[in-house]
């Protein structure tokens, strides 16, 4: 019998594997054209629209995040709500319409604009609506603010096609930015959630008692609003605000990050990971926010968020729900904590290479090479856990599936 089916079983079996393989493929495009550049060639006729740059930004932010999104909210929410997952024609189906919008966008130099539009649109409204669904099956209002965020995303990516369809003429810079700071602010969310509740259930099965990770409302308030303030005021084109959010949102957020005992993480890395990545996030926020006041660069403040913040808890997020939820045990196998520390590596050469002209090429070619690096790691590990069959786990783990 085919063993096909099994991974349509699950959102972190699908669409964690097409999140580890589409970051490994498109950033092969990118290096390549790079690569070329660089040696003084240049590339013509290209497949996709857009400029190689902004085809290279959506798909990471829209093709990457947005599968990576979906494999860990409808893992996570039949949990929240004690539900069944959904059956294996909706993953089917769902996986197909995120590769029809991959597909569009490759062909969109040779599809009309509308038709690329509208088959890149389609995925998030229908992953947003089965969270949504679950979510109304026990009502807690501030559980919607995800739905929310996935409607922010959208927006974001709706910015993109307007300008690519000709109906505007300058959003589709806005949307990208609209678009990745939205995942941003669902990782201050998310990320908020789990990194100190990790680390509280590891230190408590220790015998631990005293001095857990602590988790004050109002750092985390800030945190969160000003991490949602910020897309928001970019759709507007408020930049001061946007600029002011994203202060307050990566201080209280590297404020929050303290207080959670990352310390004695240090000799686990499916949790240090999480600390690690949260505090990336954070300071990637901060970052952005000076280079809208004016102080540094913008593009590096971007990339330490998309490497550091969103690929680095992105990685850290799926590598733990997929053993956790296919029964294995919470230990990241050593391949994949070999990735973990490999992409803060590419995110401070990403910064590197933006910061100082004169390493451009040299920096973002082998920072390309390290995200290769580090996903290829991340698939080849965890291959047996995507296609292989769910292990009885043990109870600790099946409580920390819960969270």
């Amino acid at each position: 019998m085919s063993r096909f089916p099994v991974l349509f079983t699950g959102g972190y079996r699908v669409f964690f594997l097409a999140a580890g393989l589409f970051a490994v493929l498109a950033m092969l495009v990118w290096e390549g054209y790079l690569a070329i550049h660089a040696a003084g060639g240049m590339v013509n006729d290209l497949p996709f629209a857009p400029a190689p740059h902004l085809w290279h930004a959506h798909e990471m932010i829209f093709g990457y995040g947005s599968a990576a999104i979906a494999g860990f909210l409808l893992t996570a929410a039949p949990n929240w709500t004690n539900t069944r997952t959904a059956p294996v024609p909706f993953f089917a189906i769902a996986s197909a319409l995120w590769l029809a919008g991959r597909v569009a966008i490759w062909w969109s130099g040779s599809l009309p604009a509308p038709v690329v539009a509208l088959a890149d649109l389609a995925f998030l409204p229908v992953v947003g609506g089965s969270v949504a669904a679950l979510l109304l099956k026990r009502f807690k209002p501030r559980q919607f603010i995800i739905v929310a965020v996935i409607g922010l995303i959208w927006v974001g990516n709706l910015l993109v096609h307007l300008e690519w369809m000709g109906w505007t003429d300058d959003s589709a810079a806005a949307g990208l930015r609209v678009g990745l700071l939205s995942i941003v602010a669902l990782i201050t969310i998310l990320g908020g959630r789990v990194t100190p509740a990790f680390t509280r259930n590891a230190m408590i099965r220790t015998g631990r008692e005293d001095g857990l990770p602590a988790t004050p409302m109002p750092l985390a308030v800030v945190s969160i609003a000003g991490a949602l303030l910020v897309p928001l005021s970019l759709i507007f084109g408020l930049e001061p605000v946007a600029a002011i959010a994203a202060l307050l949102a990566g201080g209280a957020g590297l404020a929050r990050l303290a207080l959670w005992r990352g310390g004695w993480t240090v000799r686990q890395p499916i949790l240090w990971t999480l600390h690690l990545s949260y505090g990336l996030n954070a300071l990637g926020l901060l970052l952005f926010g000076a280079a809208l006041l004016g102080y540094g660069s913008e593009i590096a403040a971007l990339h330490v968020l998309g490497i550091g913040g969103v690929g680095g808890m992105t990685m850290s997020v799926m590598s733990r729900a997929a053993l956790g939820h296919s029964g294995r045990a919470l230990v990241a196998p050593t391949p994949v904590a070999l990735a973990y520390a490999v992409i803060p590596a590419a995110t401070v050469l990403r910064f590197v290479a933006s910061a100082f002209p004169e390493l451009y090429f040299p920096g973002i070619l082998i920072s390309g090479g390290l995200w290769i690096f580090a996903f290829t790691l991340y698939v080849a590990a965890l291959w047996p856990v995507f296609w292989g069959e769910r292990q009885r786990p043990t109870p600790a783990d099946r409580q920390e599936a819960r969270t």
